[in-house]
């Protein structure tokens, strides 16, 4: 049975692949970013990676604001409490969710506001276990928070 649920993982992993926007072996699917109100500095992109390989998701980077950075959120007593993680480990095959009340990635100082109905390109950099880094570069939809 475990070796059946094994193929059936490498089998889906293999159809996101050939789905998605992959680049490192890296899909990535579900991205979106939450659309900000007039003046807010801040925004926030989501979505789910799946690395083919063990890899590291190391940074991210976005024209509109002078800064990206990978957080996770947690409660504690009630009490929300962030971090900023300095990279993001993908293991192989495994989904790693960036999604509201989880990991995600924060856009710091805003050039403009982030509305819905728009796009937001964001490059995402990876490094693979032998240490080499590629990047890829995605559209996401600006939306609404669901």
């Amino acid at each position: 049975m475990k070796l059946i649920k094994s193929i059936i993982s490498l089998l889906v992993l293999a159809f996101l692949l050939s789905a998605c926007e992959v680049n490192n072996r890296v899909a990535v699917i579900d991205s979106w970013a939450r659309a900000s109100v007039p003046g807010q500095s801040v925004g926030a992109a989501y979505m789910t990676l799946i690395s083919a390989d063990d890899s590291t998701f190391v940074r991210a980077e976005t024209p509109i604001a002078s800064s990206v950075e990978i957080h996770s959120m947690t409660m504690d007593n009630g009490v929300m409490k962030m971090r900023m993680l300095p990279e993001l480990p993908l293991k192989a095959g495994k989904e790693e969710k960036l999604a509201p009340g989880g990991f995600h990635l924060m856009l710091f100082d805003l050039k403009k506001q982030l509305k819905a109905g728009e796009q937001l390109e964001l490059k995402l950099t990876f490094r693979d276990a032998s240490g080499k880094i590629t990047q890829q570069t995605l559209t996401l939809p600006i939306k609404e928070a669901e």
